[in-house]
């Protein structure tokens, strides 16, 4: 989802000397790390009152940075100094649930969104509320993008412009809102959350479901490796790939690290990594890279070393993403379980 643009930023200035002065504790006290005297601190600050997190610390919780940053505390933080701060958060996802099991993108609000799947997923990670989880995985495999609806891929055969596109409409993934068009990163992290389900909290037709969001993302990959947000040729033109659609639709599809579209994509990835200067894309590059066992590329940064720059611009997601990058435990993205193809 698209962050609010409410937020105040800090000036570059303050961020350097703060920056400053954390680079000068961690030289004195080189065991402490990045992640736990910066980013944990900076999360566990952050949570409001109601146990959510805004997109920012002081904005309005919203249900996909609380979903981050319960993954970053039980997966990178002190089980017993976290477990309260834990609660708090689990207890507002529960509470933001509809009664047709989706979550809405903040509570309070009465219709479901892609962010039931990172809900889903925070929820398995932390071993608890099964039901919660069958319920949001059900509501997910029943939702279905109008683009591949029968009469929409007519009506796309007929238009003039159909020559411009190579999308094969059939496929069905998930989008950011219901009933709208499939995209790859809610379809990615939807692929994600039902890998990750033990058996017998999947709805029926999951595997078929599954089966059909994969090949939605193999049609959707641009020309020459990665992905973009969403088709990859736009009236003839092809799309330019991006990291953090790439990384996700990659983490996605790690049960095939042989298929060649893998392999194509693992090195569009690699080769562009080293002219990115996003904190949130690295993390999620070095999630994805270390899941396929690559090492990470010698001329491109570390998520934390852009922290200096701005601080990651208060984004309690980034800090999130950062957390769990640095982490080498994968649990959170493994599951104890792996469910079978």
């Amino acid at each position: 989802m698209i962050p609010e643009n409410e937020a105040a930023f800090t000036p570059e200035g303050s961020c350097a000397a703060r920056a400053g002065v954390i680079a000068l504790e961690l030289e004195r006290n080189p065991s402490v790390s990045f992640v736990e005297s910066v980013c944990l601190p900076k999360l566990r600050s952050a949570q409001n009152d109601d146990g959510g997190w805004g997109y920012r610390p002081g904005l309005q919780s919203r249900v996909e940075p609380t979903c981050w940053v319960l993954q970053a505390l039980f997966n990178v933080a002190d089980v017993e100094g976290s477990r309260e701060t834990c609660q708090r958060g689990l207890q507002f996802l529960r509470s933001a649930q509809l009664p047709d099991g989706s979550w809405p993108f903040a509570a309070g609000q009465e219709v479901g969104c892609s962010v039931t799947a990172p809900a889903c997923w925070a929820l398995l990670s932390s071993k608890s509320s099964p039901e919660a989880v069958a319920a949001g995985l059900n509501w997910l495999s029943q939702d279905a993008p109008r683009d591949a609806a029968f009469l929409r891929r007519w009506l796309r055969r007929l238009s003039p412009t159909r020559h411009y596109s190579r999308q094969h409409g059939a496929y069905r993934g998930w989008g950011w809102n219901p009933g709208t068009s499939s995209w790859v990163e809610p379809t990615s992290v939807a692929l994600i959350a039902l890998g990750l389900c033990p058996k017998e909290l999947l709805p029926a037709g999951a595997n078929e479901r599954r089966q059909s969001a994969e090949a939605m993302l193999y049609d959707r990959m641009c020309p020459g490796g990665g992905w973009n947000c969403g088709d990859p040729m736009v009236y003839g033109v092809p799309g330019k790939s991006l990291v953090i659609p790439t990384a996700w639709a990659l983490i996605a599809l790690r049960g095939y690290p042989q298929r060649t579209e893998n392999m194509v994509s693992l090195d569009w990835l690699e080769r562009n990594l080293p002219d990115e200067q996003g904190p949130g894309s690295l993390a999620l590059a070095q999630i994805c890279l270390e899941a396929y066992g690559h090492k990470w590329p010698e001329t491109a940064r570390r998520p934390g070393h852009l922290y200096s720059n701005n601080e990651f611009l208060g984004s309690t997601t980034t800090t999130a993403w950062v957390c769990l990058a640095a982490n080498s435990r994968r649990s959170w993205l493994t599951g104890e379980e792996e469910t079978s193809r």
